[in-house]
Protein backbone atom coordinates (compact mmCIF):
# COMPACT_ATOMS: atom_id res chain seq x y z
CA UNK A 1 0.00 0.00 0.00
CA UNK A 2 1.48 3.24 -0.92
CA UNK A 3 2.71 6.20 1.77
CA UNK A 4 1.24 9.89 1.88
CA UNK A 5 3.36 11.53 -1.25
CA UNK A 6 6.37 13.64 0.49
CA UNK A 7 5.88 16.23 -2.30
CA UNK A 8 2.30 17.69 -1.08
CA UNK A 9 2.39 19.80 1.37
CA UNK A 10 5.37 21.28 -0.74
CA UNK A 11 2.77 22.20 -3.56
CA UNK A 12 0.30 23.45 -1.24
CA UNK A 13 3.14 26.07 0.44
CA UNK A 14 3.67 26.94 -2.81
CA UNK A 15 0.13 27.77 -4.07
CA UNK A 16 -0.26 29.72 -0.62
CA UNK A 17 2.37 32.22 -1.28
CA UNK A 18 1.48 32.75 -5.48
CA UNK A 19 -1.85 33.65 -3.74
CA UNK A 20 -0.50 36.03 -0.93
CA UNK A 21 1.46 37.35 -3.66
CA UNK A 22 -1.64 38.29 -6.01
CA UNK A 23 -3.27 39.48 -2.50
CA UNK A 24 -0.81 42.18 -1.55
CA UNK A 25 0.37 43.46 -5.19
CA UNK A 26 -2.66 43.48 -7.24
CA UNK A 27 -6.31 43.15 -5.26
CA UNK A 28 -5.06 45.20 -2.30
CA UNK A 29 -3.91 48.10 -4.62
CA UNK A 30 -6.75 48.11 -6.45
CA UNK A 31 -9.52 48.22 -3.29
CA UNK A 32 -6.97 51.02 -1.61
CA UNK A 33 -7.70 53.48 -4.61
CA UNK A 34 -10.96 52.41 -5.06
CA UNK A 35 -11.54 53.39 -1.17
CA UNK A 36 -9.48 56.90 -2.27
CA UNK A 37 -11.87 57.50 -4.99
CA UNK A 38 -14.91 57.61 -2.43
CA UNK A 39 -13.74 59.36 0.45
CA UNK A 40 -15.41 62.85 1.91
CA UNK A 41 -12.76 64.66 0.57
CA UNK A 42 -13.14 63.98 -3.37
CA UNK A 43 -16.88 64.26 -4.21
CA UNK A 44 -16.39 62.20 -7.77
CA UNK A 45 -14.22 59.76 -8.97
CA UNK A 46 -11.12 61.66 -10.69
CA UNK A 47 -11.49 61.39 -14.20
CA UNK A 48 -8.97 61.48 -16.66
CA UNK A 49 -8.81 64.74 -18.85
CA UNK A 50 -10.20 63.76 -22.22
CA UNK A 51 -7.67 63.42 -25.04
CA UNK A 52 -7.44 66.34 -27.53
CA UNK A 53 -9.31 65.40 -30.60
CA UNK A 54 -7.09 64.63 -33.48
CA UNK A 55 -6.86 67.36 -35.96
CA UNK A 56 -9.10 66.47 -39.74
CA UNK A 57 -6.51 65.21 -42.05
CA UNK A 58 -5.66 68.04 -44.81
CA UNK A 59 -7.40 67.36 -48.43
CA UNK A 60 -5.33 66.62 -50.39
CA UNK A 61 -5.01 68.64 -53.44
CA UNK A 62 -4.99 67.35 -56.86
CA UNK A 63 -2.05 65.59 -57.92
CA UNK A 64 0.70 67.46 -59.93
CA UNK A 65 -0.15 65.52 -62.87
CA UNK A 66 -3.91 66.64 -62.98
CA UNK A 67 -2.52 70.16 -62.11
CA UNK A 68 -0.33 69.95 -65.06
CA UNK A 69 -2.54 68.58 -67.68
CA UNK A 70 -5.28 71.10 -66.30
CA UNK A 71 -2.80 74.45 -66.82
CA UNK A 72 -4.37 76.13 -69.73
CA UNK A 73 -1.08 75.26 -71.92
CA UNK A 74 -2.69 71.71 -71.74
CA UNK A 75 -6.13 72.70 -72.75
CA UNK A 76 -7.24 72.33 -76.17
CA UNK A 77 -7.37 75.06 -78.53
CA UNK A 78 -10.27 76.07 -80.32
CA UNK A 79 -10.38 74.85 -83.54
CA UNK A 80 -9.55 76.31 -86.62
CA UNK A 81 -11.80 73.92 -89.06
CA UNK A 82 -12.28 70.50 -88.77
CA UNK A 83 -9.69 68.33 -87.54
CA UNK A 84 -8.03 66.37 -90.48
CA UNK A 85 -7.63 62.75 -89.90
CA UNK A 86 -5.18 60.18 -90.56
CA UNK A 87 -8.02 57.53 -91.82
CA UNK A 88 -11.18 57.37 -93.23
CA UNK A 89 -13.20 55.27 -90.76
CA UNK A 90 -15.21 53.26 -93.57
CA UNK A 91 -11.78 52.75 -95.65
CA UNK A 92 -9.82 51.56 -92.39
CA UNK A 93 -12.62 49.23 -91.36
CA UNK A 94 -13.01 47.33 -94.96
CA UNK A 95 -9.10 47.21 -94.47
CA UNK A 96 -9.06 45.83 -91.42
CA UNK A 97 -12.26 43.21 -92.16
CA UNK A 98 -10.06 41.91 -95.54
CA UNK A 99 -7.02 41.19 -93.21
CA UNK A 100 -9.17 39.78 -90.38
CA UNK A 101 -10.76 37.62 -92.55
CA UNK A 102 -7.12 36.41 -94.28
CA UNK A 103 -5.67 36.07 -90.73
CA UNK A 104 -8.86 33.12 -90.07
CA UNK A 105 -8.50 31.77 -93.62
CA UNK A 106 -4.74 31.15 -92.75
CA UNK A 107 -5.01 30.07 -89.40
CA UNK A 108 -7.62 27.44 -90.35
CA UNK A 109 -5.09 25.94 -92.68
CA UNK A 110 -2.54 25.90 -90.22
CA UNK A 111 -4.49 23.98 -87.90
CA UNK A 112 -5.50 21.35 -89.93
CA UNK A 113 -1.55 21.02 -90.87
CA UNK A 114 -1.12 20.06 -87.70
CA UNK A 115 -4.14 17.76 -87.27
CA UNK A 116 -5.81 20.07 -84.70
CA UNK A 117 -9.60 18.63 -84.41
CA UNK A 118 -10.42 20.77 -81.45
CA UNK A 119 -13.33 23.77 -82.87
CA UNK A 120 -11.18 27.13 -82.87
CA UNK A 121 -13.40 30.45 -82.54
CA UNK A 122 -12.91 32.76 -85.52
CA UNK A 123 -11.28 36.29 -84.91
CA UNK A 124 -14.24 39.24 -85.14
CA UNK A 125 -13.18 42.72 -85.73
CA UNK A 126 -14.93 44.98 -83.55
CA UNK A 127 -15.14 48.68 -84.36
CA UNK A 128 -14.95 50.15 -80.79
CA UNK A 129 -11.85 47.97 -80.38
CA UNK A 130 -9.29 50.52 -78.48
CA UNK A 131 -6.47 49.94 -81.34
CA UNK A 132 -8.85 50.26 -83.65
CA UNK A 133 -10.36 53.52 -82.62
CA UNK A 134 -6.10 54.74 -81.46
CA UNK A 135 -5.91 54.44 -85.31
CA UNK A 136 -8.97 56.57 -86.07
CA UNK A 137 -8.21 59.13 -83.56
CA UNK A 138 -4.42 59.85 -85.39
CA UNK A 139 -4.95 63.68 -86.86
CA UNK A 140 -2.67 66.64 -87.98
CA UNK A 141 -2.19 67.79 -84.61
CA UNK A 142 -0.77 64.29 -82.99
CA UNK A 143 -0.85 60.35 -82.77
CA UNK A 144 -3.88 61.17 -80.44
CA UNK A 145 -5.96 64.27 -78.47
CA UNK A 146 -5.07 65.37 -75.40
CA UNK A 147 -7.23 63.61 -72.41
CA UNK A 148 -8.03 60.73 -74.79
CA UNK A 149 -9.52 58.22 -73.06
CA UNK A 150 -8.87 55.57 -76.02
CA UNK A 151 -5.44 55.72 -74.67
CA UNK A 152 -6.09 54.68 -71.52
CA UNK A 153 -8.39 52.23 -72.86
CA UNK A 154 -5.63 50.81 -74.91
CA UNK A 155 -3.18 50.50 -72.08
CA UNK A 156 -5.19 48.30 -70.15
CA UNK A 157 -5.75 46.18 -72.55
CA UNK A 158 -2.38 45.28 -74.00
CA UNK A 159 -1.34 45.00 -70.16
CA UNK A 160 -4.00 42.31 -70.10
CA UNK A 161 -5.27 40.64 -73.20
CA UNK A 162 -4.76 37.25 -74.28
CA UNK A 163 -1.97 36.94 -77.24
CA UNK A 164 -3.16 34.86 -80.09
CA UNK A 165 0.04 34.97 -82.47
CA UNK A 166 3.76 36.04 -82.25
CA UNK A 167 6.49 36.45 -85.01
CA UNK A 168 9.74 38.77 -85.57
CA UNK A 169 9.44 41.87 -86.69
CA UNK A 170 10.21 42.88 -90.35
CA UNK A 171 13.48 44.33 -89.13
CA UNK A 172 14.54 40.84 -88.12
CA UNK A 173 13.05 39.22 -90.98
CA UNK A 174 15.09 41.64 -93.37
CA UNK A 175 18.35 40.31 -91.24
CA UNK A 176 18.29 36.93 -92.22
CA UNK A 177 18.30 37.92 -96.00
CA UNK A 178 21.37 39.60 -97.75
CA UNK A 179 23.48 42.02 -95.26
CA UNK A 180 24.58 45.47 -96.35
CA UNK A 181 27.79 45.44 -95.29
CA UNK A 182 28.77 49.07 -96.60
CA UNK A 183 26.93 50.58 -93.41
CA UNK A 184 26.83 49.18 -89.48
CA UNK A 185 23.67 46.91 -88.83
CA UNK A 186 22.39 46.70 -85.73
CA UNK A 187 23.28 43.31 -84.20
CA UNK A 188 19.73 41.83 -83.78
CA UNK A 189 21.02 39.14 -81.81
CA UNK A 190 20.97 41.69 -78.76
CA UNK A 191 18.18 43.75 -79.89
CA UNK A 192 15.49 41.14 -79.96
CA UNK A 193 11.70 41.98 -80.47
CA UNK A 194 9.13 40.49 -81.52
CA UNK A 195 5.51 41.68 -82.98
CA UNK A 196 2.50 40.06 -80.33
CA UNK A 197 -1.07 39.95 -81.74
CA UNK A 198 -3.81 39.90 -79.21
CA UNK A 199 -7.25 38.69 -78.98
CA UNK A 200 -8.93 41.58 -80.51
CA UNK A 201 -6.68 41.77 -83.38
CA UNK A 202 -4.72 44.72 -82.07
CA UNK A 203 -0.64 44.38 -82.23
CA UNK A 204 1.94 45.48 -80.40
CA UNK A 205 5.88 45.71 -80.33
CA UNK A 206 7.41 43.60 -77.65
CA UNK A 207 10.82 44.19 -76.72
CA UNK A 208 11.71 42.33 -73.67
CA UNK A 209 14.18 43.38 -70.77
CA UNK A 210 17.95 43.06 -71.58
CA UNK A 211 19.24 45.42 -68.03
CA UNK A 212 18.35 45.91 -64.55
CA UNK A 213 17.40 49.13 -64.13
CA UNK A 214 19.90 50.21 -61.88
CA UNK A 215 22.57 49.72 -64.44
CA UNK A 216 24.11 52.28 -66.47
CA UNK A 217 25.32 52.05 -69.89
CA UNK A 218 29.38 51.67 -69.84
CA UNK A 219 30.94 55.13 -71.03
CA UNK A 220 33.06 52.91 -73.18
CA UNK A 221 30.09 51.56 -75.26
CA UNK A 222 29.45 53.03 -78.40
CA UNK A 223 25.81 54.49 -78.60
CA UNK A 224 25.59 52.24 -81.96
CA UNK A 225 26.24 48.77 -79.98
CA UNK A 226 24.26 50.41 -76.55
CA UNK A 227 21.38 48.01 -75.28
CA UNK A 228 17.83 48.29 -76.02
CA UNK A 229 16.00 49.12 -73.09
CA UNK A 230 12.19 47.55 -72.38
CA UNK A 231 12.08 51.01 -69.54
CA UNK A 232 13.09 53.28 -71.55
CA UNK A 233 10.39 52.59 -74.20
CA UNK A 234 7.66 53.06 -71.68
CA UNK A 235 9.09 55.94 -69.64
CA UNK A 236 9.39 57.63 -73.67
CA UNK A 237 5.85 57.53 -74.24
CA UNK A 238 4.93 59.23 -70.57
CA UNK A 239 7.80 62.00 -71.11
CA UNK A 240 6.40 62.51 -74.30
CA UNK A 241 2.82 63.15 -73.20
CA UNK A 242 3.99 65.03 -70.56
CA UNK A 243 5.71 67.33 -73.09
CA UNK A 244 2.45 67.58 -74.89
CA UNK A 245 4.34 66.65 -78.25
CA UNK A 246 2.20 63.28 -78.73
CA UNK A 247 4.52 61.80 -81.17
CA UNK A 248 5.20 58.38 -79.13
CA UNK A 249 2.81 55.55 -79.89
CA UNK A 250 1.30 54.17 -76.56
CA UNK A 251 3.05 52.21 -74.56
CA UNK A 252 2.96 49.56 -71.38
CA UNK A 253 4.85 47.17 -69.30
CA UNK A 254 3.67 43.90 -68.77
CA UNK A 255 5.09 40.61 -67.66
CA UNK A 256 4.76 38.01 -70.69
CA UNK A 257 5.09 34.15 -70.04
CA UNK A 258 7.53 33.68 -73.05
CA UNK A 259 5.96 30.02 -73.29
CA UNK A 260 2.07 30.73 -72.99
CA UNK A 261 2.43 33.76 -75.09
CA UNK A 262 4.98 33.23 -77.95
CA UNK A 263 6.17 29.63 -78.00
CA UNK A 264 2.78 28.37 -77.83
CA UNK A 265 0.79 30.98 -80.17
CA UNK A 266 3.88 31.28 -82.80
CA UNK A 267 4.05 29.90 -86.46
CA UNK A 268 7.24 30.74 -87.30
CA UNK A 269 9.57 27.87 -87.32
CA UNK A 270 12.62 29.59 -86.93
CA UNK A 271 11.66 31.45 -83.84
CA UNK A 272 10.13 27.80 -82.31
CA UNK A 273 13.86 26.38 -83.09
CA UNK A 274 15.23 28.74 -80.96
CA UNK A 275 13.70 28.59 -77.50
CA UNK A 276 15.80 26.27 -75.19
CA UNK A 277 15.56 25.68 -71.38
CA UNK A 278 18.48 26.95 -69.52
CA UNK A 279 20.68 25.58 -66.79
CA UNK A 280 18.74 26.98 -64.27
CA UNK A 281 15.76 25.75 -65.53
CA UNK A 282 14.44 28.87 -67.05
CA UNK A 283 13.13 29.21 -70.75
CA UNK A 284 14.89 30.96 -72.85
CA UNK A 285 15.16 32.50 -76.61
CA UNK A 286 17.25 34.17 -78.80
CA UNK A 287 16.91 35.89 -82.41
CA UNK A 288 18.02 33.81 -85.50
CA UNK A 289 20.34 36.12 -87.84
CA UNK A 290 23.41 35.74 -89.49
CA UNK A 291 25.63 37.08 -86.66
CA UNK A 292 25.66 37.58 -83.22
CA UNK A 293 22.99 35.22 -82.58
CA UNK A 294 24.21 33.06 -79.57
CA UNK A 295 22.46 31.33 -75.92
CA UNK A 296 24.58 34.35 -74.05
CA UNK A 297 22.58 36.89 -75.85
CA UNK A 298 19.28 35.23 -75.25
CA UNK A 299 16.67 36.32 -72.95
CA UNK A 300 14.93 34.37 -70.40
CA UNK A 301 11.99 34.15 -68.12
CA UNK A 302 12.17 33.37 -64.54
CA UNK A 303 10.90 30.28 -65.47
CA UNK A 304 8.82 32.07 -68.06
CA UNK A 305 7.83 35.45 -66.78
CA UNK A 306 9.54 38.30 -68.65
CA UNK A 307 9.04 42.15 -68.16
CA UNK A 308 9.21 43.70 -71.15
CA UNK A 309 7.28 46.42 -73.48
CA UNK A 310 4.45 46.86 -75.57
CA UNK A 311 4.17 49.49 -78.02
CA UNK A 312 1.16 50.02 -80.21
CA UNK A 313 1.50 49.46 -83.80
CA UNK A 314 0.64 52.68 -86.12
CA UNK A 315 -1.72 51.96 -88.99
CA UNK A 316 -0.51 49.71 -91.60
CA UNK A 317 1.83 51.40 -94.59
CA UNK A 318 -0.93 50.03 -96.58
CA UNK A 319 -3.48 52.52 -95.41
CA UNK A 320 -0.93 55.33 -94.26
CA UNK A 321 2.36 55.94 -95.66
CA UNK A 322 5.19 57.02 -94.00
CA UNK A 323 8.27 58.55 -95.24
CA UNK A 324 11.69 57.72 -93.18
CA UNK A 325 14.30 60.45 -93.89
CA UNK A 326 17.47 60.76 -92.23
CA UNK A 327 18.31 63.26 -89.50
CA UNK A 328 20.27 66.38 -90.75
CA UNK A 329 21.92 65.33 -87.60
CA UNK A 330 22.61 62.11 -87.87
CA UNK A 331 25.71 60.55 -86.12
CA UNK A 332 28.41 58.95 -87.51
CA UNK A 333 27.82 55.18 -86.88
CA UNK A 334 31.81 54.17 -87.22
CA UNK A 335 34.35 54.09 -84.47
CA UNK A 336 36.31 56.84 -85.88
CA UNK A 337 34.53 59.42 -88.33
CA UNK A 338 32.79 62.58 -87.44
CA UNK A 339 29.56 64.44 -89.35
CA UNK A 340 29.78 67.79 -90.75
CA UNK A 341 27.57 69.25 -87.84
CA UNK A 342 30.28 67.69 -85.28
CA UNK A 343 32.74 70.00 -86.14
CA UNK A 344 31.44 72.68 -88.67
CA UNK A 345 29.21 75.18 -86.15
CA UNK A 346 27.87 77.27 -88.54
CA UNK A 347 26.32 73.63 -89.92
CA UNK A 348 23.00 74.95 -89.49
CA UNK A 349 23.31 78.08 -92.02
CA UNK A 350 23.76 75.02 -95.00
CA UNK A 351 20.35 73.16 -93.60
CA UNK A 352 18.46 75.89 -93.81
CA UNK A 353 19.19 76.32 -97.16
CA UNK A 354 17.96 72.90 -98.25
CA UNK A 355 14.29 72.10 -98.69
CA UNK A 356 12.14 71.82 -96.45
CA UNK A 357 14.16 73.20 -93.69
CA UNK A 358 14.60 76.64 -95.53
CA UNK A 359 11.00 77.16 -94.29
CA UNK A 360 7.72 75.81 -92.37
CA UNK A 361 7.83 73.82 -89.27
CA UNK A 362 10.43 70.89 -90.18
CA UNK A 363 13.05 72.37 -88.41
CA UNK A 364 11.25 73.71 -85.50
CA UNK A 365 9.93 69.87 -85.03
CA UNK A 366 13.54 68.75 -85.53
CA UNK A 367 14.37 70.97 -82.49
CA UNK A 368 11.64 69.47 -80.79
CA UNK A 369 12.97 66.30 -81.53
CA UNK A 370 16.37 67.22 -80.40
CA UNK A 371 15.04 68.12 -76.97
CA UNK A 372 13.11 65.20 -76.64
CA UNK A 373 16.29 63.13 -77.18
CA UNK A 374 18.50 65.17 -74.84
CA UNK A 375 16.01 64.42 -72.24
CA UNK A 376 16.17 60.67 -72.03
CA UNK A 377 19.99 60.63 -73.33
CA UNK A 378 18.77 58.97 -77.13
CA UNK A 379 22.12 59.04 -79.32
CA UNK A 380 20.49 56.57 -82.14
CA UNK A 381 18.33 59.47 -83.64
CA UNK A 382 19.63 58.68 -87.25
CA UNK A 383 16.39 59.10 -89.37
CA UNK A 384 13.04 60.29 -88.76
CA UNK A 385 9.33 59.38 -89.54
CA UNK A 386 6.30 61.14 -91.12
CA UNK A 387 2.96 60.69 -92.47
CA UNK A 388 2.78 61.66 -96.25
CA UNK A 389 -0.74 62.46 -95.84
CA UNK A 390 0.06 65.32 -93.80
CA UNK A 391 2.63 67.16 -96.42
CA UNK A 392 6.09 68.65 -95.29
CA UNK A 393 4.90 70.22 -92.32
CA UNK A 394 3.31 67.37 -90.60
CA UNK A 395 4.57 66.13 -87.08
CA UNK A 396 7.62 64.07 -86.48
CA UNK A 397 7.15 60.50 -85.12
CA UNK A 398 9.32 59.70 -82.62
CA UNK A 399 9.81 56.19 -82.76
CA UNK A 400 12.33 53.55 -81.17
CA UNK A 401 13.65 54.97 -78.18
CA UNK A 402 14.97 51.86 -76.15
CA UNK A 403 18.73 53.40 -76.59
CA UNK A 404 17.64 56.26 -73.86
CA UNK A 405 18.24 56.32 -70.14
CA UNK A 406 21.13 54.39 -70.52
CA UNK A 407 23.22 57.04 -68.17
CA UNK A 408 21.77 59.15 -65.55
CA UNK A 409 25.13 60.04 -64.85
CA UNK A 410 25.58 61.76 -67.69
CA UNK A 411 24.57 64.64 -70.03
CA UNK A 412 25.42 64.43 -73.57
CA UNK A 413 24.61 68.13 -74.39
CA UNK A 414 25.74 67.14 -78.60
CA UNK A 415 22.23 66.07 -78.66
CA UNK A 416 21.06 69.76 -78.09
CA UNK A 417 22.97 70.98 -81.70
CA UNK A 418 19.66 71.51 -83.65
CA UNK A 419 19.06 73.98 -80.68
CA UNK A 420 22.09 75.52 -80.37
CA UNK A 421 23.12 75.91 -83.56
CA UNK A 422 20.06 77.38 -85.15
CA UNK A 423 18.67 79.02 -81.97
CA UNK A 424 14.90 78.73 -82.62
CA UNK A 425 12.38 76.83 -80.56
CA UNK A 426 8.70 76.95 -80.93
CA UNK A 427 6.78 79.39 -78.21
CA UNK A 428 4.61 76.68 -76.86
CA UNK A 429 7.49 74.07 -76.54
CA UNK A 430 9.55 76.94 -74.49
CA UNK A 431 6.59 77.71 -72.70
CA UNK A 432 5.95 74.30 -71.38
CA UNK A 433 9.23 73.79 -70.51
CA UNK A 434 9.69 77.10 -68.16
CA UNK A 435 6.38 75.15 -66.50
CA UNK A 436 7.85 71.92 -66.22
CA UNK A 437 10.72 73.32 -64.27
CA UNK A 438 8.29 75.42 -61.48
CA UNK A 439 9.13 73.87 -58.11
CA UNK A 440 4.72 73.05 -58.53
CA UNK A 441 5.00 71.11 -61.71
CA UNK A 442 8.88 69.92 -61.51
CA UNK A 443 9.58 67.49 -64.11
CA UNK A 444 10.90 64.64 -61.97
CA UNK A 445 7.68 65.07 -59.97
CA UNK A 446 4.96 64.58 -62.67
CA UNK A 447 7.04 61.79 -64.56
CA UNK A 448 7.39 60.08 -61.30
CA UNK A 449 3.81 59.99 -60.72
CA UNK A 450 2.91 59.36 -64.33
CA UNK A 451 4.86 56.20 -64.35
CA UNK A 452 3.61 54.59 -61.06
CA UNK A 453 0.58 54.46 -63.13
CA UNK A 454 2.37 51.38 -64.99
CA UNK A 455 2.04 47.55 -64.26
CA UNK A 456 6.08 47.52 -64.11
CA UNK A 457 6.85 50.39 -61.92
CA UNK A 458 8.84 51.71 -60.86
CA UNK A 459 9.92 52.38 -64.49
CA UNK A 460 12.62 54.57 -63.73
CA UNK A 461 15.68 54.79 -60.62
CA UNK A 462 15.60 57.92 -58.79
CA UNK A 463 18.36 59.15 -60.21
CA UNK A 464 17.27 59.33 -63.83
CA UNK A 465 14.06 61.02 -62.73
CA UNK A 466 16.67 63.75 -61.06
CA UNK A 467 18.50 63.96 -64.35
CA UNK A 468 15.41 64.85 -66.39
CA UNK A 469 15.26 68.01 -63.50
CA UNK A 470 18.99 68.57 -64.19
CA UNK A 471 18.72 68.34 -68.30
CA UNK A 472 15.46 70.24 -68.48
CA UNK A 473 18.12 73.37 -66.93
CA UNK A 474 20.51 72.84 -69.66
CA UNK A 475 18.01 73.46 -71.92
CA UNK A 476 16.46 76.36 -70.70
CA UNK A 477 20.23 77.61 -70.40
CA UNK A 478 20.86 76.77 -74.44
CA UNK A 479 17.66 78.55 -74.67
CA UNK A 480 18.58 82.02 -72.60
CA UNK A 481 22.24 81.96 -74.97
CA UNK A 482 20.53 81.81 -78.05
CA UNK A 483 17.82 84.71 -76.84
CA UNK A 484 21.20 87.02 -75.53
CA UNK A 485 23.00 86.67 -78.66
CA UNK A 486 20.61 86.46 -81.32
CA UNK A 487 17.37 88.59 -79.15
CA UNK A 488 13.84 86.75 -78.19
CA UNK A 489 12.21 87.81 -81.61
CA UNK A 490 14.32 85.86 -83.77
CA UNK A 491 14.67 82.46 -81.20
CA UNK A 492 11.00 82.04 -80.13
CA UNK A 493 9.13 81.31 -82.75
CA UNK A 494 5.41 81.02 -83.43
CA UNK A 495 4.80 77.77 -84.73
CA UNK A 496 1.09 77.73 -86.25
CA UNK A 497 2.23 79.14 -89.30
CA UNK A 498 2.28 76.47 -92.19
CA UNK A 499 3.39 78.01 -95.81
CA UNK A 500 3.19 76.24 -98.90
CA UNK A 501 6.06 74.29 -100.57
CA UNK A 502 7.10 74.71 -104.02
CA UNK A 503 5.76 71.84 -106.17
CA UNK A 504 9.30 70.97 -107.41
CA UNK A 505 10.94 70.84 -104.11
CA UNK A 506 7.67 68.46 -103.20
CA UNK A 507 8.83 66.31 -105.73
CA UNK A 508 12.72 66.47 -104.58
CA UNK A 509 11.39 65.43 -101.02
CA UNK A 510 8.87 62.74 -102.06
CA UNK A 511 11.32 60.99 -104.43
Amino acid sequence: MPGPRRDRPALLLLLGALLAADLYFHLWPRARRELAAGAPGCPCRRRRPPAPAAPPPRARGPSALRRLFAHPLYRPAAPRGPAEPLLGPREALRYYRRKAARWNRRHKLYREELNLTSPAAPLLLRPEASWLQFHLGISRDGLYPRSSPTVNRLLQDMQHFTTISADYSQDEKALLGACDCSQIVKPSGVHLKLVLRFQDFGKAMFKPMRQKREEETPEDFFYFIDFQRHNAEIAAFHLDRILDFRRVPPTVGRLINVTKDILEVTKNEILQSVFFVSPASNMCFFAKCPYMCKTEYAVCGNPHLLEGSLSAFLPSLNLAPRLSIPNPWIRSYSFDGKEEWEVNPLYCNTVREIYPYSNGNRLLNIVDMAIFDFLIGNMDRHHYEMFTKFGDDGFLLHLDNARGFGRHSHDETSILAPLSQCCIIKRTTLLRLQLLAEPEYRLSDVMRESLLQDHLAPVLTEPHLLALDRRLQLILKAVRKCIDTYGEAKVVTNDTVQPEAPASDRVKLTT
